[in-house]
């Protein structure tokens, strides 16, 4: 069976569940990689076939999406143009991770798509619901549309929801409490994080920051670029993680018992319904960072308030019963009566 695995590039997360996915999907056929986007600091680690630009979103620098930066970055007729030169139809399936060229693609050309992405859970109907923002629920509806659709979240809200993906560099990795905080917030300027988190210097503060390439020390606070490396040696032997409200890191804090506090990213729907999750499983929320949330920081620090999660790893097992369906139809595909 030919599949392409279309992967979201804007964010992280996306990339670091596909290096679980990917080795997996090599073994079940013939596979070839999608990236569109470019807002995320990790390598794949795999060859890419197809690295195109899509649509997505910039950071901004103060909490939220730069939606000026994001606007002059969209190109619309470029965004037609690869859904209409991408070869869907010599594939038997497309796995999609909240990519649209390659979802709009294989609906145009009705060949078999199935999502696979954290987008989907949080529409799952019995999901907590941010209950503003309606332009934004339209977008994570019809962004990259499916055939069949699964999700993950931080709970199993439904039959087509699964906890999350959690990479094996994570659940292979020594957990300890060296009394350091790891902080990772991208849509805040380094700056801005420091200006606040000074104000708590009982406590070693390990900042992750897109904005430096080298290590920067400020009294109780150390700044380092982005790196997989570093930040899962930091989380693993943190006391607690300060972070956004995506998907990925706070999932992996809960996994190894951390500590977590999140702060959703403005104008960001999908992160307000992320924290309405997490809030309701216990995880403090902070609306954004100021030196008016210090106490509430301050008392987060001080308080033990360890969540237990359960979060078996389960992909493979997944990945074979979303497969399956597709194995059997292009072997019939190939028998003639």
């Amino acid at each position: 069976m030919k599949i392409l695995y279309a992967i979201q590039g804007t964010g992280n997360g996306h990339i670091t569940r596909a290096k679980e996915i990917i080795p997996i999907l090599q073994e079940k056929g013939d596979l070839d990689i999608l990236v569109s986007g470019n807002e995320n600091d990790l390598e794949l680690g795999y060859e890419i076939k197809y690295k195109i630009h899509g649509l997505n979103y910039t950071f901004g620098k103060k909490g939220g999406i730069d939606f000026l930066a994001s606007y002059k970055k969209m190109n619309l007729s470029r965004f037609f143009k690869e859904i209409k030169a991408l070869p869907v139809k010599k594939y038997d399936l497309v796995l999609n991770d909240f990519e649209p060229v390659s979802a709009w693609a294989a609906k145009i050309n009705n060949v078999n798509i199935v999502s696979l992405s954290h987008q989907n859970a949080v529409s799952d109907k019995a999901a907590p619901k941010y209950s503003k923002h309606f332009l934004e629920k339209l977008i994570l509806k019809y962004y990259a549309p499916a055939n069949s659709k699964f999700g993950f979240h931080f709970k199993t809200y439904s039959t087509t929801t699964f906890t999350p993906i959690i990479r094996k560099k994570i659940r292979n990795r020594k957990i300890t409490n060296k009394g350091h905080f790891t902080v990772y917030l991208p849509s805040y300027n380094h700056n801005k994080i420091v200006k606040v988190l000074s104000q708590i210097p009982i406590v070693k503060w390990h900042i992750f920051s897109k904005e430096t390439t080298s290590l920067i020390f400020r009294k109780n606070i150390t700044i380092y670029p982005v790196n997989e490396f570093d930040f899962i040696k930091s989380m693993a032997s943190s006391s607690g993680v300060l972070c956004g409200a995506g998907f990925e890191t706070p999932s992996e804090a809960l996994f190894l018992r951390k500590k977590l506090m999140v702060i959703p990213m403005k104008n960001q729907y999908e992160q307000k319904c992320n924290a309405l999750a997490l809030k309701e499983m216990g995880v403090p929320v902070l609306k954004k960072l100021s030196k008016k949330r210090i106490t509430k920081i301050a008392k987060w620090i001080q308080a033990d308030n360890l969540i237990d999660v359960d979060y078996e790893d389960t992909t493979e097992d997944l990945i074979e019963a979303i497969l399956l369906p597709y194995y059997n139809e292009t072997l019939l595909s190939t028998i003639v009566f």
